[in-house]
């Protein structure tokens, strides 16, 4: 018999063929290797790497190699203090939108909103993050993706956050949304609307499997931002904000918009040192 060939060498393997297709493919391999053999990154790295690989590992390589993003092939992605089951369908959770969280908890401290609004909640991301944030808090998402919703819905049970959060279909704000969940005000409205230009270009990664509805924003990826803004005052209560993630050059024309709807915008930027969020009040 040969000898068993351990985590530590397969993953060397998939670095290198991984290369190619991702800028962290170390990180990449990593997670891979903790998924296929069920436990942290943290625990592989530190009790683990020596084991004998699971054959399931190779299969798992060969999915990323086909530009499938790492989060829907392990079905999960940390994101702020949570982790949050994701799959095709919805957009992945990026490090950049905890900016949103971070303007928020800059504003509000440890006190926190009493209720917040989620536009576009997708899996939940940023309704249940800053649910895990501010335990008195309740909230409500809307997503006009039935799947997304149902993704949601089961991040917030395994969060044990559920009876704090409504679920609601709608696009933005159609007909018939004013006399749902949103016929009341919100101390904190969140966004991270679809916000890409339709001639833009993408990575392979994201144009092959994340879905199209939640990234294009129209011909300059303003569109939903002249969907919100304009109902914000309608949504706010009383010394309430809202926090909207924006393109890094988007800046100055979501401002605009901002003030032709009344409100003051501050910008934000992300770990990057991009401009991510708008502030609004």
């Amino acid at each position: 018999m040969g000898r068993e060939v351990s985590c530590r060498q397969q993953i060397g393997d998939a670095v290198l063929a991984l290369a190619p297709v991702t800028l962290t493919p170390r990180l990449d391999a990593e997670l891979l290797m903790a998924h296929a053999i069920g436990v942290s990154r943290e625990d592989l790295l530190l009790r683990r790497l020596d084991d004998p690989a699971p054959p399931g590992f190779d299969g798992l390589v060969a999915r990323r190699l086909t530009h499938e993003p790492i989060a829907y092939i392990t079905g999960s992605r940390a994101f702020w203090t949570i982790d949050l089951a994701v799959g095709p369908g919805a957009l992945v959770p990026r490090a950049d939108s905890e900016t949103l969280i971070e303007a928020a908890l800059d504003h509000f401290g440890a006190t926190g909103p009493a209720t917040i609004l989620d536009l576009g909640t997708g899996p939940g991301t940023l309704l249940l993050a800053a649910l895990d944030q501010w335990p008195r808090a309740s909230g409500v998402g809307i997503d006009r993706s039935a799947g997304a919703l149902a993704m949601a819905g089961a991040n917030a049970r395994r969060l044990g956050l559920a009876d704090r959060v409504t679920l609601q279909l709608g696009d933005w704000f159609a007909p018939g949304d004013w006399a749902g969940a949103l016929a009341r005000r919100f101390d904190l409205v969140l966004a991270n609307p679809p916000y890409i230009g339709t001639e833009e270009a993408l990575t392979i990664e994201v144009q092959m499997h994340e879905p199209a509805s939640a990234l294009f924003g129209g011909a300059d990826g303003l569109d939903a931002y002249r969907a919100i803004l304009p109902a914000l005052p309608r949504l706010l209560s009383p010394g309430g904000i809202a926090v909207l993630e924006i393109g890094h050059r988007q800046a100055d024309a979501v401002t605009t918009l901002a003030q032709q709807a009344g409100l003051a915008a501050t910008m934000r930027r992300d770990l990057g040192g991009r401009p991510r969020a708008l502030l609004l009040s």
